[in-house]
């Protein structure tokens, strides 16, 4: 008579646990922010009544003033420094989001439970990038109401709008690495405001750049803002005058868009969460 055959049990996966547990985690932080939105809508004002306000304003004042080299109508030339413009002020939600957590002591709260820390950081930055594609159905919206035409296709135009994404949930990084290395809501919207509104007013998304100083046409052409919004302009296929800049990132604007996108997450990640360890183990 053979002895019965020994049962075993599968064996645990702890990779894979781990990391189902992590993403489990960062959802419960996306929805929490989510959560606030619901009741404060008032805080998605950045992303759904600045966008209106910011493309009426700028292509209405500008749009009888500014010459296009090359031809062509401003609104259309306008649109994707407008997309762009407002993703990148936008960018300062996740500075100032962050901020408030630190600074009311929620974050103390977190440290107590059984959870990944960083899905804090994750879990602000997907939340904010799903605010960042309201922003985009806004400034589209609102570009089409006024004249606005894409001239590609319909697969490029959502590729152009991948691109402004991609570089908002990028810049939200930076964003947060901003926040981290303030001690308030307050001082994390005054240094938001002083970093991100001048990288987006120098650049091209309100105006050609032919006509300026050459190493301020130079500084412009390497600003991220100026590539990705050169890259929209390329996808949705509208006026790009920047095309006739000789510089990398004007003859290449796609690829120094999804560039810029992937050096500010390895680079402001990793230094977001080092910063976010220091300021919740002080």
């Amino acid at each position: 008579m053979t002895a019965p055959a020994e049962v075993t049990a599968p064996r645990a996966r702890p990779g894979l646990d781990a990391a189902a547990n992590r993403w489990r985690d960062v959802g419960v932080h996306t929805r929490r922010n989510l959560v606030h939105v619901r009741r404060e809508p008032i805080q998605l004002a950045g992303v759904t009544i600045q966008p209106v306000m910011f493309t009426l304003l700028f292509i209405y004042v500008f749009g009888s003033g500014v010459p296009i080299p090359g031809g062509g109508d401003y609104k259309d030339y306008a649109l994707a420094g407008m997309l762009v413009l407002n993703l990148t002020t936008a960018a300062s939600r996740t500075s100032v989001g962050l901020a408030t957590d630190l600074h009311t002591g929620v974050i103390d709260r977190f440290r107590t439970l059984p959870m990944w820390p960083a899905a804090v950081l994750v879990g602000r930055t997907v939340a904010d990038v799903m605010a960042a594609g309201l922003c985009v159905i806004v400034v589209a919206l609102t570009g089409l109401a006024v004249g606005w035409r894409p001239g590609a296709g319909v697969a490029s135009v959502l590729a152009g709008f991948g691109v402004a994404l991609g570089f908002s949930y990028a810049l939200s990084w930076f964003a947060a690495c901003l926040g981290l290395a303030t001690q308030g809501p307050e001082s994390a919207q005054s240094l938001s405001l002083v970093t991100l509104f001048p990288l987006g007013l120098v650049s091209n998304a309100l105006v050609p750049t032919q006509g300026m100083p050459g190493w301020l046409m130079t500084l412009t052409s390497w600003n991220p803002v100026s590539a990705v919004t050169a890259a929209c302009r390329h996808l949705f296929g509208n006026p790009n005058p920047s095309a006739t800049i000789h510089t990398w990132p004007m003859q290449h604007p796609v690829l120094t868009a999804l560039g810029w996108s992937a050096v500010l997450v390895a680079v402001c990640a990793p230094l977001a969460t080092v910063a976010y360890r220091r300021r919740t183990t002080e």
